[in-house]
């Protein structure tokens, strides 16, 4: 793979491209594409001509940095990148001019009071907000957090509980979390110093008729007392699963129930009742909530999570037990960021223009963290998250293209690929075509302003091709020359005052005076283009131009 830094490496390695590589959607041979795997490089830009097969080979890619290789069939590997996203290891973004570091990376949103918060601001207070580079980048950093010790048992029918240890921003509870995680239980302090295995409650009911007896007769049925140990005790069975939350907004281990309720008298805190767990997944930092669960955290230290608003796919991902902390083939993770030169990039990338760099990602020798501006907690890239982008050439905002997103991405070349189209639709050669067309275009503008074969792979009639022209081709070509007609007439081959795919009529000078004024045209486009016409629109794009045409091509390209 070569590395692309300045804009002098970038032409040479085009110069090189044109000598030695493949132009078109394959840039490598099958056997090297799907062999590939994570030797992705770590920054990579596919940029070319508008309908080269950018977009359509994100998701290759993308499967094959996750995977180590892409299916081949089409459906297949569909279905497996929208597998991953479920999952959350691929996530996608459009850039655009107003795309902005908030929404990127992090920024202040107005957010609801919790309870038991104070605030002058009737009700809401502005707090950070992570935006999608931080969430996939926060997610690939923890998924080494799996400890992989047991088999965890595919995720069916099983309850998830979500459960409390401890305040997560009280340091007097730090204590709660780490003696579970360390002796592999869960601690709750509601119930009070009853052994419920001696009461030997079967049902709801009795545990509040019980605590009304022996504590207050005036209980009501939401006291937490009795909603959790219910839970606890009752509802929770043996390879159910518990998420530890850290706060309302976040979670940070997830085990599975490995042993019935114990009752262990502890007076310095009166945290008595316990259950074994087995952890599978633990992190400190933890996720947002969001990553697993459609919904904040509820209050309640003890509640069971509701089963419609999981997203089954991330849950099993991170549980699975295969990925192990000590592996170094870590999961991959990609976020695609397309029409990349569309936005400001020193503006929504800030500071992380340098953290993206390879030597400069978490694990490496040169590591780099940044103090995020907004939440003030300091950030750094992981080294297995990809970041993806799509460039079009042909778009004028490349110019703006930030130097020092050149110096730290790949580039990969996309060019059109005319032998991947049919040489034979209804008699006309639309490989020919496609050359002829792009031939001209690339001496009257330059190789970047060409028309990509995607736009025709799904031909498969000369009714078809028409409408891609009529519909697709003529309005990309107006945007390149800017409506200048005459120059759309050259590309096209149309001689005179057309009618072959596009005709002009001699408009009448308002002002009197014909000879004197300068003529001026009405632009056509005919909206049905008979079989007959089209072929000889063909013919001429096909053939040598006229010296008429000729002229005007050389005029444009000067």
């Amino acid at each position: 793979m070569v590395k692309i830094g300045t804009v002098a490496e970038l032409d040479r390695f085009l110069e090189w491209f044109d000598q030695f590589g493949h132009i078109g959607e394959k840039v490598l041979p099958d056997r090297e594409v799907q062999e590939l795997g994570t030797e992705h490089p770590l920054n990579q830009i596919l940029y070319g001509p508008p309908g080269t097969g950018k977009t359509f080979n994100l998701a290759r890619i993308a499967v094959e940095i996750c995977d180590g290789k892409a299916p081949e069939d089409r459906t297949e590997l569909m279905t497996r990148y929208r597998e991953l996203v479920s999952q959350k290891r691929i996530d996608f973004v459009t850039f655009h001019q107003s795309y902005s570091y908030e929404e990127f990376v992090q920024g202040l949103r107005p957010h609801a009071g919790d309870e038991g918060e104070s605030n002058n601001s009737g009700g809401f207070s502005l707090k950070p907000e992570d935006g999608i580079f931080k969430r996939i980048a926060d997610r690939a950093k923890t998924a080494g957090a799996t400890l992989g010790k047991i088999d965890t048992p595919k995720l069916t029918n099983q309850r998830i509980f979500k459960m409390s240890l401890g305040q997560a921003n009280d340091p007097a509870d730090a204590y709660l979390f780490e003696e579970c995680m360390e002796n592999g239980y869960i601690l709750l302090g509601y119930g009070g110093d009853v052994d419920w295995s001696q009461v030997k409650p079967k049902s709801f009911s009795d545990i509040k008729e019980y605590w009304r007896e022996k504590f207050n007769p005036e209980v009501s049925g939401n006291d937490p007392n009795i909603v959790c140990i219910n839970h606890l005790f009752l509802t929770m069975k043996v390879g159910d699963f518990v998420v530890v939350s850290k706060g309302n907004m976040a979670f940070r281990a997830i085990g599975v129930v490995a042993g019935d309720y114990e009752y262990v008298a502890r007076e310095e805190d009166g945290f008595h009742h316990r259950r074994k767990v087995d952890w599978i997944w633990v992190h400190d930092e933890g996720l947002p909530v969001e990553e697993i669960y459609d919904t904040r955290f509820t209050q309640y230290t003890l509640v069971e999570m509701k089963r419609e608003k999981l997203n089954q796919a991330a849950f099993e991902r991170l549980v699975t037990p295969h990925r192990v902390l000590e592996q170094e083939n870590k999961d991959n993770f990609v976020l695609i960021m397309d029409e990349i030169n569309r936005a400001n990039i020193s503006k929504v990338f800030g500071e992380l223009i340098t953290l993206i760099e390879d030597d400069k990602r978490l694990g490496t020798l040169n590591a780099l963290t940044a103090n995020l501006p907004y939440s003030k907690i300091p950030f750094g890239v992981p080294k297995n998250l990809y970041l993806l982008g799509t460039m079009n050439t042909a778009d004028r905002s490349i110019a703006l293209l930030d130097t020092a997103l050149r110096r730290r991405f790949n580039f990969r070349e996309f060019m059109p690929n005319p032998a991947l189209l049919s040489n034979n639709i209804d008699g006309v050669d639309l490989q020919g075509v496609l050359t002829t067309l792009n031939a001209r275009l690339e001496y009257m503008l330059g190789r970047d302003y060409q028309i990509g074969h995607a736009y025709f792979m799904d031909c498969k009639t000369l009714d078809e091709v028409s409408d891609v022209m009529r519909g697709k081709v003529l309005p990309l070509l107006q945007e390149y020359f800017y409506d200048d007609w005459s120059k759309i007439f050259a590309v096209l081959g149309e001689e005179g005052d057309g009618g072959t795919f596009m005709r002009r009529s001699k408009l009448k000078s308002p002002f009197g005076n014909e000879d004197a004024a300068q003529d001026r045209y009405e632009m056509i486009v005919d909206g049905s283009v008979p079989p007959e016409k089209f072929q000889k629109l063909f013919d001429l794009i096909s053939n040598e131009m006229s010296p008429e045409v000729q002229d005007v091509v050389v005029s444009a390209a000067e």
